[in-house]
């Protein structure tokens, strides 16, 4: 069994071990699942890429940022990255997606369950602390301003 493979059937090992319920893609070494955490539902991908070594967990959030608001949602990116200190949001200026993204490598060696717990929880805390801030910036629900005086207030 390859190091990614390990990677792969650990992370799943972890899922079932809390009960998660997730989609696999073996063949891709993808797992795809729901979270839910104190507002919004959070889709969740977890890859294992063989090729370069490395853990990756993604969460998007369920709301693009429409084209009047490109700019203020990359500055609302640019603000919560500043304070996070492991992981970061992505932000596609062309589309106005946003995602959350972890990676770890594996690079000669495997990740155990306690690396796996951490960097899945790591993400979902962190995903689910911003993701109703990103939709409401996205929506019109808030302004960018709102938006930046609680990052300062955290």
């Amino acid at each position: 069994m390859s190091n990614a493979q390990q990677v792969y059937q650990t992370v799943k090992d972890h899922l079932d071990a809390n009960k998660f319920k997730y989609q696999t893609h073996d063949e891709e070494l993808v797992i795809t699942l729901t979270a839910t955490g104190e507002d919004l539902p959070m889709p969740v991908i977890i890859a294992v890429d063989e090729q370069r070594e490395v853990l990756r967990i993604l969460s998007p959030i369920p709301a693009k940022a429409p084209e009047d608001k490109r700019i203020e949602a990359a500055v609302a990116v640019a603000a919560a990255n500043y304070g996070i200190v492991n992981g970061s949001f992505d932000y596609d200026l062309d589309d106005g997606e946003i995602r959350f993204r972890m990676a770890q490598s594996f690079h000669q060696t495997t990740l155990n369950d306690e690396q796996i717990h951490y960097l899945i929880a790591t993400a979902f805390s962190t995903t689910d602390r911003y993701n109703d801030k990103f939709f409401a910036l996205c929506k019109g629900m808030t302004s960018l301003e709102d938006f930046l005086k609680a990052e300062k207030e955290k």
